[in-house]
C-alpha cells in the first residue's frame, strides 16, 4: 500500500486522524467557553459581584458567574479576603468580606458599626409631626395660601411648622401678594413624588371624612377641583 492509500484509509477509518483533529477543535473551544468571561483577572470578577450581590454567594454560584472552577474561585477568594484584611502590607479596608451562611458577601467591620449608624441615621429622615402633617394638608387643598390663612384654619401659630415644611422642601414659596407682601405657598413636586401621584387632581377628597360633608375649610375657594 503507497503512502497515500494508507494517509486516505487512516483518515477514512473512524478514529483517524480527520476525526482526532475536530475532536480536539471542539475540546479547546468547550475549554474556552467554559473560562473567564472576560478579559478581566477573576479576583476582580468576583468583588464586582459581591459589591451588588444582596445575599451571601456560594463558592459554586460565583463559579457559575465567572466562569471559573470552584477550586479557582477559592484561592480568588482568599486573595481577596487577605488583600481587604491588609495582609502583606496592603491597606485594611473599612469593610470584609465574610464567609456567612455557606456564602461570601461584603460586610461592614464590626468595629466600624457605630460610625454607619450614625450616618444612616442622620440620613434617614425625620417623620413629621401630626402639626407638621395638618398643616401640610391645608396647603394641598388650599394653596396658594399664606401663613396668616394657614393660622386661621388652624387656629395655632404656624411659622415653625411652615419653616419645616419649606427646609424639607415639601412646599415651596410661590408669589407675594401685592397688596399686603404676604408670602403664598404652595406645594412642590416632592411632595407628589412622595405620595405617588402625578397632579393635584389626584388628591382624595375629604368631604368623606368630615361630619358634616363641608366643614372643615369652610368652603371651597382655592381647593383644587374644589376638594372638599
Amino acid at each position: 500500500m503507497t503512502d497515500d492509500a494508507r494517509a486516505s484509509a487512516s483518515s477514512a477509518e473512524p478514529g483517524g486522524a480527520d476525526e482526532v483533529a475536530d475532536a480536539r477543535a471542539i475540546e479547546q473551544d468547550l475549554h474556552a467557553a467554559s473560562g473567564p468571561r472576560t478579559e478581566q483577572p477573576v479576583d476582580r470578577q468576583l468583588e464586582a459581584i459581591l459589591m451588588i450581590a444582596d445575599e451571601p454567594q456560594s463558592l459554586v454560584s460565583l463559579g457559575a458567574a465567572v466562569g471559573a472552577p470552584v477550586p479557582v474561585v477559592r484561592q480568588a477568594i482568599e486573595r481577596l479576603v487577605a488583600d481587604f484584611d491588609g495582609v502583606d502590607g496592603t491597606v485594611r479596608r473599612g469593610f470584609e468580606l465574610r464567609e456567612v451562611g455557606g456564602g461570601w458577601r461584603f460586610y461592614v467591620r464590626r468595629d466600624l458599626d457605630d460610625v454607619v449608624e450614625q450616618f444612616v441615621e442622620a440620613e434617614r429622615p425625620a417623620r413629621l409631626s401630626q402639626a407638621a402633617l395638618e398643616t401640610l394638608a391645608v396647603v394641598a387643598y388650599k394653596q396658594p395660601i399664606t401663613r396668616s390663612q394657614i393660622a386661621a384654619i388652624r387656629a395655632v401659630n404656624v411659622d415653625g411648622v411652615v419653616r419645616t415644611l419649606v427646609a424639607r422642601g415639601l412646599i415651596e414659596e410661590s408669589f407675594t401678594d401685592a397688596e399686603t407682601g404676604a408670602i403664598n405657598y404652595v406645594t412642590s413636586d416632592l411632595l407628589l413624588q412622595q405620595l405617588g401621584i402625578n397632579s393635584l387632581d389626584e388628591l382624595p377628597l375629604i368631604s368623606p371624612l368630615l361630619e358634616d360633608g363641608v366643614g372643615g375649610f369652610g368652603h371651597n375657594e382655592g381647593i383644587p377641583d374644589g376638594r372638599v
